[in-house]
């Protein structure tokens, strides 16, 4: 029983922590577009301001991950928080543009929170509930849509400055209410006596690999998304950025609370016919959303008919609000192939998947910009996803093709 309690403890701490660490994360998909405006910044400028917090924390997922197995996870996360909050700070006080590039990078090492939190959650459950465990705390990324929330109401009422302020006394506080109720197992340190060369011979496992490639679609995509989409609003509909946030909150909101939906879905269905089945629909809701709005002419028996095609905001936010939903399970179904397949090294697993997926969502946000500098486009960004989804599908159907024809459940290989 006493175990049982500090399990719900370490739960219930780690994915509020998580939930303010990617709040903070996601601070630059508001604050950025302040930012850019005085600054004067193009749209690829501006998609590499919001993407630079995550190739930090992206790149950081697999040492953290490693040190999470070695140390406990505990200790890093506390820690973790720690350092971030000087960083978050100091925008407030920044002028020029390298500065918020350079303060966004150290900004950015929250976001590998996720990594840690990950196997320090899993380890103190049974494999039969791991996968509701971890999309519990995987529903902290709805962090991302609290953002939107809160972003905006502070920089309308005291400025842009003041969100820093407000975010790094957020960021202390929730640090020190972590360490307070949760608690750490010695038993827990399954890397303990291991190398990091040891640790990361996983690479070696095709597996990961595929389990990469889907999760830069279900988390890079809804980071890049998470990113872009209130600055989508403002530019494509003229909406302020009180209305654009909360519309944009649609996709963000359901993509992190219904993780833990996802978890239970993953333990009760499988992992592979749930991620499946999610690559599917956002295949067909990318589809969807690609395509841009045009003005035709028919010539007809009565004359010429004109025509326009294009998605009013309220059926563009109900389909985000479908991609957020199926990423949300996705990324759940994920990681419940990570436990289910590496339960003794979920940290160095789940670190480098974690990464995949946090390097897909710097770069896209980066690739809309320059996409939209290009073309004038600005669905050409649901176009590169809807790309990247049919990658996944391929993969999935020829890697578990041989086990679908002989009947057998699929099993990774």
């Amino acid at each position: 029983m006493a175990n049982q309690n500090k399990a719900v403890r370490v739960l219930a701490g780690s994915t509020v922590a998580f939930t303010i660490c990617f709040m903070v994360w996601m601070m630059f998909a508001v604050l950025g577009i302040p930012i850019k405006k005085m600054l004067g910044l193009n749209e690829t400028e501006f998609g590499l301001l919001a993407a630079m917090p995550v190739l930090s924390g992206s790149l950081v997922r697999v040492p953290l991950g490693i040190w999470c197995d070695k140390y406990g996870g505990r200790i890093v996360f506390f820690l973790l928080m720690l350092v971030t909050v000087p960083p978050i700070y100091l925008i407030g006080k920044a002028t020029a543009y390298w500065q918020f590039l350079a303060l966004g990078l150290c900004v950015g090492l929250a976001g590998g929170s996720f990594s840690v939190g990950t196997p320090y959650v899993a380890r103190w459950f049974s494999q039969q509930r791991r996968g509701l465990a971890m999309g519990i705390f995987g529903a902290g990324n709805s962090g991302s849509a609290l953002t939107k929330f809160v972003a905006p109401a502070i920089i309308a009422a005291w400025g842009w400055q003041a969100l820093p302020t407000v975010y790094a006394l957020t960021m202390l506080a929730t640090a020190l209410l972590f360490w307070a109720v949760t608690a750490s197992d010695p038993a827990h340190l399954s890397g303990a006596g291991a190398s990091f060369t040891q640790q990361i011979k996983v690479l070696k496992d095709r597996r990961v690999w595929r389990y990469c490639q889907y999760y830069s679609v279900v988390f890079g995509g809804y980071v890049g998304l998470a990113l872009w989409m209130t600055k989508y609003y403002v530019g494509e509909y003229g909406y302020d950025l009180k209305l654009a946030a909360l519309l944009a909150a649609c996709f963000s909101l359901p993509g992190g609370v219904l993780r833990a939906l996802g978890g239970w879905i993953s333990d009760r269905y499988g992992a592979y016919q749930v991620t499946w089945w999610v690559m599917w629909v956002c295949w067909v809701c990318f589809f969807l959303l690609s395509y841009p709005p045009t003005a035709m002419v028919v010539q007809t028996t009565r004359g010429p008919l004109s025509l326009h095609l294009a998605l009013n905001p309220w059926m563009f936010t109900a389909l985000l609000f479908v991609v957020g939903t199926a990423m949300a399970i996705g990324k759940a179904s994920v990681f419940k192939f990570i436990a289910d397949d590496f339960s003794d090294n979920i940290g160095a697993v789940s670190g480098v998947v974690g990464l995949a997926g946090g390097l897909g969502g710097f770069i896209l946000p980066i690739l809309f910009g320059a996409l939209l500098d290009l073309t004038g486009v600005r669905s050409s960004a649901f176009m590169l996803l809807y790309g990247t989804v049919c990658v996944s599908l391929v993969w999935m159907h020829y890697s578990f093709r041989p086990a679908a024809a002989s009947g057998a459940a699929p099993q990774a290989v």
